[in-house]
């Protein structure tokens, strides 16, 4: 089969990776690709947003399927119109896409379907969100409606920061992202990311792995794309995994079904977990970055049927997927000023014998090669190390050490992922 991967980044790369190691395809296209990916089969420099052209290269290369990376084509349409013409895809349609591209329909979808989330209130004046804003105790969870490539998020530690951040982000912080805002109650706990298929009526778990966000070490910083994952996730055991099913995911995807905006692809559910329970915190309607990477590391099972399955209605007959019980940590390398204003074309070396496909795993996310060949960086998160050891804790140690290898002065990595296990 021939595979068509729409996107650039980490999870793509990852996706790409597994992907190549089943029988089953034939080619990997990739649009646009990056050198990691460059690797495994044709790069085509279309643009992961550029739907047109998009389309245009699925009918050209006659793909057997389009494997849809990012979040902005899905919420753009892309799913629909390659279904218009015939080609099976991988990922929701626009109006399901809407659990992603919008906060404020996620957040009223929950409560309709008695999905349990934190209180919030809907705003798009500096007066409503002041008035909710003293409703509530700090600190203060401040998010964009729409798509602000994972950046759109504030928490505030006083009334007065909170007051000041959503009359920033109501001016245009993020653009249209947050024309609309989403005031939420600060929720306390513990944090999982949990993954799971479905083509609109079966719905498969996969599993869990959790996410650093801010940019720094001890969780310091401003909120970024992610800066390293790790799995398994410690309180996300058998019996959580199937409150979360029961509770979260199922209600949704019948809920979504039911509304007639039927989900197809995979879920990302982003948790909250106290001793009352899972909350959910946001959904993606695409694998997470760097969630991905560790997910397809510790997958055993063939990628491809999987894909498929959620893409032509056919989930129900492919059998759970197989699972490494290893423990598995990425640490991301970024480029100095991430995720604020950073330099492009940054030389990196990257030795061959960093990775060995095995244990340790290079993805790339923003890299490119220059007229030279020379591997240079062309996005704020450059690399995921992402390695495989008897425990999360032994994997960061490994992907650490591999870190050590890699000559990027231009860059910064957290040193802190999986500390807290």
């Amino acid at each position: 089969m021939k595979v068509l991967l729409v996107g650039g980044g980490g999870r793509e790369h990852a996706l790409g990776w597994k992907l190549n190691q089943s029988p089953l395809v034939s080619e990997i296209i990739s649009a646009p690709g990056n050198p990691g990916l460059a690797d495994l089969g044709r790069c085509v420099p279309v643009d992961a947003e550029d739907i047109a052209a998009l389309l245009a290269l699925a009918e050209k290369e006659s793909s057997d399927l389009v494997v849809v990376g990012p979040e902005v084509p899905l919420t753009a349409g892309l799913v629909d119109q390659l279904g218009e013409r015939g080609i099976a895809a991988f990922g929701p349609s626009a109006r399901a896409a809407q659990l992603e591209g919008s906060k404020a329909f996620t957040k009223a979808f929950c409560d309709r379907h008695n999905i349990p989330t934190a209180a919030y209130r809907a705003v798009q004046t500096i007066d409503e969100a002041e008035v909710f804003l003293k409703t509530l105790d700090a600190p203060f969870v401040l998010k964009a409606d729409g798509l602000a490539a994972g950046k759109g998020v504030v928490i505030a530690e006083t009334l007065d920061e909170a007051i000041r951040a959503a009359s920033a982000m109501l001016d245009g912080q993020f653009g249209s992202a947050s024309q609309t805002l989403v005031i939420e109650e600060f929720m306390h706990g513990v944090e999982a990311s949990f993954f799971a298929l479905s083509d609109g009526e079966t719905v498969m778990p996969l599993i869990a792995a959790q996410d650093h966000k801010r940019a720094y070490d001890g969780d310091k910083g401003p909120n970024t794309g992610g800066m390293g994952a790790f799995s398994p996730v410690p309180h996300m055991d058998e019996a959580m995994t199937q409150r979360v099913m029961d509770e979260i995911i199922t209600p949704t995807i019948t809920g979504m079904r039911d509304e007639g905006m039927v989900f197809c692809g995979v879920l990302f559910a982003g948790l909250m977990i106290d001793a009352d329970g899972p909350r959910l915190i946001e959904f993606n309607v695409r694998f997470g970055d760097p969630e991905c990477q560790v997910l397809m590391m510790r997958l055993h099972s063939d990628l491809l049927p999987l894909l498929m399955g959620c893409a032509t209605g056919g989930l129900g007959d492919i059998p759970l997927p197989v699972w490494d019980d290893r423990g598995c940590a990425a640490v991301v390398m970024a480029a100095k000023g991430y995720p604020g204003a950073y330099g492009k074309a940054l030389p990196i070396a990257l030795p061959a014998n960093v990775q060995d496909g095995s244990h340790v795993q290079v993805f790339h996310a923003g890299t490119m090669r220059n007229k030279a060949g020379q591997l240079v960086s062309s996005g704020g998160r450059v690399l995921s190390i992402t390695a495989l050891s008897s425990q999360p804790k032994d994997a960061a140690d490994l992907a650490y050490r591999k870190i050590d290898q890699i000559k990027f002065p231009d860059g910064f990595y957290r040193t802190d992922i999986g500390v807290k296990l």
